[in-house]
């Protein structure tokens, strides 16, 4: 717990900020069971007696599962999920004589991914006309169901999603190419079920909520073509770092030689009723509100955080060291950005975001910056992001560091290991991309 006024008032509304876009207090809220004895997902009526085959995916399942388990158990058929390892914990309440649990690799897939795929397909195709197929659909469902499209390996998937993080692509760019690439992605999902009803819930993690892009779009239709897979290779020059086998099936698909995924207009997806439960901008409200509930003054930042986290750190901090406001202000932000990674270090964007603002507000007084994913974690660390202020170097160089050394190498996660910076939340139970929040005292 910090000592810091300016720190604890951040983190009191990165809470508040997650508690309004929490898994399972988002889905209780879109369920109702009617004076009948039926069902209302979504304010969506479902018929006398269905009954629910459901499928959880992506870091805030456990979560969700458990809202829909709260709201609803006694209609569900079957319940399956998938998660990352370290959010599976939560799943431990849920009643395992309906659900079964699967962990799998995350952000790059791995074996486990394949056979969680396999499994949600096969449950997909196996439910009936009469049945309502609901999926519970968050943040890093993508790389979770991974299997390979026939002629790639686990191997080369893997690859591909590793050039493509690495490169700066943004989500929107990664998931062109993915869906490209496996079997349940770009509405093959919907394409695949049986159920003659489908019920999406989704949390949004993706700029702009397009159904397509959250996790890949598994039930929706999919706007994409080999070909802007094959544009993304070369806007981002990956070509020579996908493995071979991925690059010749995406030039295959452009020639028309693979399956396209479905498209708007498809059958499959008259069944689809699609609801986004929250977003960031869900997560925003609730922070502005928590904020002005103590007497701060808001502001938010234009548009959606995009682009290299450093220049918006950057950016941010200047932004922030120029206000002269009359009480304390609040600026609010969100979004997602990417680093494009040239260094051997070890971070993640809101790391890299918040020291790249520190080198800005060095010496500032009066300007406290928290940088932080809302799933509670920030790229292959155990932290969610980071906080910093003035006095952020300072601390640093009297602990030998050197901040923009750090930087320079992407090794944000060392510095504010030892500086005190790190924000640790543990799994959150959602995922709506990310929140920079700033706290600038009056003048």
């Amino acid at each position: 717990m910090t000592h810091d006024p300016a720190r604890a008032l951040l983190e009191a509304l990165l809470r508040a900020a997650l508690d309004a876009v929490g898994g399972e207090r988002c889905v209780r809220a879109a369920v109702a069971e009617r004076a009948d004895g039926t069902l209302a997902l979504a304010g969506r009526p479902l018929p006398r007696g269905a009954r629910l085959v459901v499928a959880a995916a992506g870091k805030a399942a456990p979560a969700m599962a458990l809202g829909l388990e709260a709201a609803a158990g006694r209609h569900l058929r079957r319940g399956w999920l998938v998660t990352r390892d370290d959010c599976a914990p939560a799943a431990a309440a849920l009643p395992r004589e309906r659900w079964t649990v699967r962990t799998a690799g995350h952000p790059v897939p791995d074996a486990r991914s394949a056979e969680a795929a396999r499994e949600l397909l096969a449950l997909a195709a196996a439910t009936r006309p009469d049945d309502v197929f609901v999926l519970l659909l968050s943040g890093g469902a993508s790389a979770l169901l991974a299997c390979p499209q026939p002629g790639l390996g686990l191997d080369d998937l893997a690859g591909a999603t590793r050039a493509l993080l690495a490169s700066g692509a943004a989500i929107d760019e990664v998931n062109a190419v993915r869906k490209h690439l496996v079997e349940v992605a770009g509405g093959r999902l919907a394409r695949a079920a049986g159920a003659g009803r489908i019920e999406v819930l989704a949390i949004s993690d993706v700029p702009g909520d397009r159904l397509d892009v959250i996790g890949s779009g598994p039930c929706a239709p999919d706007p994409t073509r080999f070909a802007d897979a094959l544009a993304v290779v070369t806007r981002r020059d990956l070509a020579g770092a996908l493995p071979p086998a991925v690059l010749a099936h995406l030039e295959a698909g452009a020639r028309g030689q693979r399956e396209e995924t479905p498209k708007p207009g498809d059958p499959a997806f008259a069944r689809v009723r699609t609801t986004l439960l929250a977003s960031n901008a869900t997560a925003l409200a609730a922070a502005a509100a928590a904020a002005r509930g103590r007497g701060c003054a808001t502001e938010a930042w234009p548009g959606a955080l995009r682009g290299e986290a450093r220049e918006v750190g950057r950016r941010l901090a200047a932004l922030a060291r120029a206000l002269r406001p009359r009480r304390p202000t609040v600026l609010l932000a969100g979004g997602e950005t990417t680093v494009t990674v040239r260094g051997d270090g070890r971070g993640g964007r809101n790391q890299e975001l918040a020291l790249a603002a520190a080198l800005v507000l060095d010496g500032a007084r009066g300007v406290t910056l928290l940088a932080a994913g809302t799933d509670g974690s920030d790229g292959p660390t155990d932290a969610a992001g980071a906080c910093v202020d003035g006095g952020t170097v300072a601390r640093g160089a009297a602990r030998g560091l050197d901040a923009a050394a750090a930087l320079a190498r992407h090794d944000s996660h060392s510095y504010f290991a030892a500086e005190g910076g790190l924000v640790r939340t543990g799994p959150t139970g959602t995922n709506v991309m990310d929140l920079v929040l700033v706290h600038v005292s009056s003048a």
